[in-house]
């Protein structure tokens, strides 16, 4: 798969194309949302839209990329990279290369030009970018990853030198899906099924709120700490063993403790909890109804996940809240929710295919009349499922 702005881009810019063009599809998560990080079980797909560079060896060991959709130009050297993150949207390559180094002899640089081909905001471009980036890194040092490998080495790289405490929903669905399967993965042992569509054909609409976010800056590593923070302290009613705040996750609590204890817990706390066990049900009961074919019960657990994501999750700007609500009056959407982690960015939804162009024009114009200062800066998109990244 390949884009030509981020080719032209480089040929502009160096003159001979480049060797070849790395891509990672983005994900959409219908159910398991907000819980990967609390080991829970997730539904994922990978999308034929996503990040492409396109890109050439660097003898000298420098990394020098530039960016369609960000200023400025990232540039390092391999065995000289930042301890610490700088700050910019590069950190996110700065920590793709650090843990590949920490791995694998390093000698190889690029040049390349990285593309989006959606907006930024909830279909896990970040991830994206970062496995994008080591598979082309690796190519050029002549390195082979295997697929759990990369899946672990992007989420390092966002964990440890970003310091966003992701799960790994989101290299998981990108790294592992194929077209018309669902990812069905269970975060605390990494077992996963790929599952064949059984039912309608569907596509996925992505809505985007016009408002861009970075998990940098938002509540997301927060609602990882009250999770935890319920978690250890229904352990800690219960009588039963726990370690370090830091390494406690709600998969560890067993149900009949959440239900005995869960309202002992200050409210924030009880909220997490409860969307975490409501929405672990969800995955489990929405890998059943789509192993029926049944995309209308699957579409209204995830209407019910997003709902859980506004009241127990308490995520979503009024702008994404008003994008859902518009989506559960629509005729023609299976079912939908904030994409993601809900903090700005998008939403997502699968949609019957015979009525997509009624739906973009209803979503797009009610949303619209809400927010007319957003006019030019939303935007709706038609996508549909895809292998993950080829390795």
């Amino acid at each position: 798969m390949e884009s030509i702005k981020c080719i032209n881009t480089y040929e502009q810019l160096y003159y001979c194309p480049p060797e070849a063009v790395s891509f990672c599809p983005y994900r959409v998560s219908p159910l398991g949302a907000h819980i990967d990080h609390q080991n829970g079980k997730i539904n994922g797909f990978a999308i034929d839209k996503g990040i492409h560079i396109a890109y050439g060896t660097k003898h000298n060991g420098v990394v020098e990329l530039q960016s369609l959709n960000f200023p400025r130009q990232a540039q390092f050297h391999v065995a000289q990279i930042e301890e610490e993150k700088v700050g910019d949207w590069a950190d996110h390559l700065r920590g793709a290369a650090k843990e590949l180094a920490e791995k694998y002899p390093l000698r190889m640089g690029l040049s390349g030009v990285i593309e989006g081909s959606l907006p930024i905001g909830g279909l896990s471009s970040s991830a994206a970018v970062i496995i994008a980036f080591l598979t082309a890194l690796a190519k050029v040092n002549g390195i082979q990853l295997e697929e759990w490998e990369t899946i672990m080495m992007a989420k390092a790289a966002e964990n440890k030198y970003v310091r966003v405490n992701c799960g790994k929903m989101d290299q998981c669905c990108e790294v592992l899906c194929r077209k018309d399967h669902m990812l069905y993965l269970d975060c605390r042992d990494d077992s996963y099924s790929l599952i064949p569509r059984m039912g309608p054909e569907f596509s996925i609409a992505i809505f985007f709120s016009g408002l861009e976010r970075s998990l940098v800056n938002s509540a997301y590593n927060l609602r990882q700490d009250e999770c935890k923070a319920a978690a250890y302290n229904m352990l800690a009613y219960a009588g039963l063993p726990y370690g370090k705040l830091a390494d406690t996750r709600l998969r560890d609590v067993p149900r009949e403790v959440f239900e005995a204890y869960k309202n002992r817990l200050p409210e924030a706390f009880r909220r997490r909890a409860n969307h975490f066990f409501g929405e672990l049900d969800r995955a489990e009961r929405g890998v059943e109804a789509w192993k029926k074919g049944d995309l209308t019960s699957y579409g209204k657990l995830v209407f019910e996940s997003g709902k859980s994501s506004i009241e127990n999750y308490e995520c979503g700007s009024p702008e994404l809240i008003t994008l859902y609500n518009i989506m559960t009056e629509t005729d023609g959407i299976y079912g939908g929710r904030f994409s993601g982690a809900g903090f700005k960015g998008c939403c997502m939804a699968l949609v019957d295919p015979a009525k997509e162009e009624e739906i973009m024009e209803k979503v797009s114009r009610a949303y619209l009349c809400a927010y007319p200062n957003l006019e030019g800066k939303y935007s709706a998109h038609i996508c549909h499922t895809a292998d993950g990244v080829k390795l």
